[in-house]
């Protein structure tokens, strides 16, 4: 590598809590940053928990074409082309058994549940609490609607537990059955086994013939620890979750404060 060249060929970002600020933008300066480190040879790719549905409208904005991992790595979306390039669905009689085998043990639980696909809805029961903002959601009528299409994965809430309870409860009981990952306040996700940000990112580097010690992360939420793990560096933001940091190889500032840039800059 030439003397100042940038160090990575792939920078791998987050979006709630890390490119993105609370009000959903991108800063100037965060802006700026990746499109030096793309001008110097570098690719970006966004790596979100959010499926298609709920991402297309944030990279639309951002003028972003490349490629994106959405929907905790189970699709791999162009966004140039509007076009979903692999989806993994959840089994969904799997699910039903988690569910049920996790209610026993914890009692009721509130459900949402996205669907596969470009235009997939999210459907959400009467006592799950949605967070506020532009993301459309379908009330969900009968229960059976839940089984009535593809998934690519489902959301649960306890009335008393808090996220990480409710997530460590979740991988104790059905554990074998399916992934659990807390992907931000009061979002707690049932997932295909084995499915994570790594498998997604890997799928997506291999199209971009670029490898994982190319590759540089940055997240917020423990979500992120297996993209973490896949990458040559870790980096977590400043309001990152414990769990996140315990493993990160590096800390930066915080998304309302620039800190994927204020990491970026010196690199370049």
């Amino acid at each position: 590598m030439s003397a100042g060249a940038f160090p990575y060929r792939l920078i791998a970002t987050d979006l709630d809590g890390t490119l993105l600020r609370a009000d959903e933008s991108v800063s100037d300066r965060t802006r700026d940053a990746l499109a030096a480190a793309t001008a110097a040879g570098a690719a970006h790719i966004v790596v979100t928990g959010r499926s298609v549905p709920w991402t297309r409208h944030i990279l639309d904005d951002l003028g972003y074409e490349g490629l994106a991992v959405c929907g905790q790595g189970a699709q791999v979306y162009h966004a140039g082309e509007h076009r979903l390039l692999t989806s993994l669905t959840l089994d969904r009689q799997l699910a039903g058994l988690a569910l049920s085998k996790l209610e026993a043990e914890v009692g009721p639980l509130a459900l949402a549940a996205s669907r596969d696909g470009l235009d997939g809805e999210v459907l959400v029961s009467a006592d799950y609490r949605v967070q506020e903002g532009p993301l459309p959601v379908v009330p969900l009528k009968d229960p059976a609607d839940l089984w009535a299409a593809p998934l690519n994965k489902m959301y649960v809430q306890h009335a008393t537990l808090s996220d990480d309870e409710l997530a460590a409860a979740a991988r104790r009981t059905v554990g074998a059955l399916v992934d659990v990952v807390v992907a931000g306040a009061g979002i707690v996700e049932i997932l295909p086994l084995g499915l994570s940000k790594a498998t997604g990112l890997s799928l997506a580097a291999r199209r971009l013939g670029v490898k994982a010690a190319e590759t540089i992360a940055f997240g917020d939420m423990p979500n992120d620890i297996p993209m973490f793990g896949w990458a040559a560096r870790g980096v977590a933001m400043a309001n990152a979750h414990d769990d996140l940091k315990a493993v990160a190889d590096d800390i930066t500032a915080s998304n309302e404060e620039d800190g994927i840039a204020v990491f970026l800059e010196p690199l370049l």
